[in-house]
């Protein structure tokens, strides 16, 4: 893969990664840091990409441990009153804010399934090599997920049980 394909692939994704990097930092400027960080490092290990029809997967892989590193290096940076009011704010801003309020209250390990499936498109098998886990780890996580939105949503959007 040359440069020229590498900037059309990394183009063709961005979006993508921006709601990847979203469903675990919660704060568009470390969304950014991480994106920036996965693309310099996806760029210097090029060579080692085995089959480039995974390039995506590949990529989604360095973002998320890219994003796992500012959680790491962060934790104890961002005060609760901060980090609520901004959380408060972004979620004022969403066309369905019930709904992402109800998918970023999941945890990590529910949610980020959740995002790559319903929100991304990833295909299990996808999702499978990018969190390192199960098929069947992935299926119930995503159950799970579904299961606590379902019961999070009662009566929004009118729906009931």
């Amino acid at each position: 893969m040359n440069k020229e394909q590498f900037t059309a692939q990394v183009l063709d994704a961005e979006k993508s990664l921006y709601h990847i990097a979203r469903s675990y930092l919660k704060n568009d400027e470390d969304c950014a840091d991480a994106m920036q960080n996965a693309i310099l490092h996806a760029f210097e290990k090029l060579h080692t990409l085995r089959d480039e029809t995974y390039f995506r997967t590949w990529l989604t892989r360095i973002l998320i441990n890219e994003c796992k590193q500012i959680i790491r290096s962060r934790r104890e940076q961002i005060p609760y009153e901060e980090y609520y009011e901004e959380a408060q704010t972004m979620t004022e801003q969403r066309e369905y804010p019930e709904v992402f309020e109800a998918v970023m209250e999941l945890e990590n390990n529910y949610r980020a399934p959740f995002v790559l499936f319903y929100v991304e498109g990833f295909s299990m098998k996808e999702i499978c090599q990018i969190l390192k886990l199960s098929q069947s780890t992935v299926k119930m996580r995503l159950y799970r997920g579904r299961k606590f939105l379902k019961s999070k949503l009662e009566g929004v959007y009118g729906y009931e049980r």
